[in-house]
């Protein structure tokens, strides 16, 4: 089914159609309706992640910067609002990195309360020292089929060391799982919108630095401190430099996995770039 039947669904007629590239977990589109509208047409991989995506939209409108959800069908996709701005996929100034500290703890922010448990976003806190080995031994059945296997070994003797010296989690808390520029929206240098909560977890806020950390303070120096200080404006900052190390080794490893179970060859590069990441933190 194309993308113009899917709309039609919904009652909604395209002008124009694109398919939205380095979406890696749900087929999305940026669509300008006959009206003059842009929207974007997001067609989940599954029922529980539409159902995730909906329901954090909602659940966040008025805490966050979220697009609002036009339209949505069973049969599983959604219609969102097109945001002002572009994901923040190039430089990132001292300015923007504290926007993207101050968006990251407005999120973590948000209070998990009684009514959040039950609907499509799980619990992953109240089992939190079973999920972090459960979704690390997930990807290594993939993992493996592409890793060196002494750096596999490595890797699965190191995150059973490190995780011993883990801080109790710091939650619960609503935790992105994606928090990374391409999911965060940017115009002018300020921070206008943040997207995809088909992965939203009540966990502990720890697992949410991996990426920003990798892609921004890596990358762009001073960031960090900024990130940090803008941060440390909404609540307090856990201390990074103890739970980095350990979910920066993970994050690459799970990578490794997910470019296998996703395919290798159209992810070879995002694959080689977690194996250098996973050799360094590793060495």
């Amino acid at each position: 089914m194309n993308a113009h039947q899917w709309l039609d669904k919904v009652n909604l007629k395209a002008a124009s159609v694109k398919e939205v590239p380095e979406s890696f977990s749900s087929t999305v589109y940026n669509v300008k309706l006959v009206t003059g509208e842009k929207v974007f047409l997001k067609i989940p991989r599954s029922v529980q992640k539409l159902s995730l995506e909906r329901e954090m939209l909602e659940r966040f409108k008025g805490h966050l910067p979220v697009p609002e959800v036009v339209a949505f069908h069973e049969d599983g996709f959604l219609v969102l609002e097109a945001l002002d701005g572009v994901p923040a996929t190039g430089m990132v100034s001292e300015k923007l990195a504290w926007e993207i500290g101050e968006l990251l703890a407005r999120l973590h922010a948000i209070r998990v309360g009684p009514e959040d448990y039950g609907g499509a976003v799980r619990d992953e806190f109240s089992r939190w020292t079973e999920f972090l080995p459960a979704q690390f031994y997930s990807f290594a059945e993939d993992a493996k089929k592409v890793l060196d296997p002494e750096l596999f070994d490595l890797a699965l003797v190191r995150f059973e060391e490190m995780r011993k010296e883990l801080p109790p989690p710091d939650g619960p808390s609503f935790i992105h799982m994606d928090f990374r520029p391409g999911n965060i929206l940017v115009r002018d240098d300020h921070v206008t919108g943040l997207i995809d909560f088909e992965s939203v977890r009540i966990g502990s806020t720890e697992l949410d630095f991996t990426k920003i950390e990798r892609d921004v303070c890596q990358r762009f120096p001073g960031t960090r401190e900024a990130f940090e200080d803008g941060y440390r404006s909404v609540r307090p900052l856990i201390d990074l430099d103890r739970v980095l190390p350990f979910y920066r080794m993970t994050d690459a490893f799970n990578s490794t996995g997910w470019c296998q179970r996703m395919g290798l060859e159209k992810n070879r590069d995002f694959f080689e770039r977690n194996v250098k990441i996973l050799k360094e933190g590793l060495a």
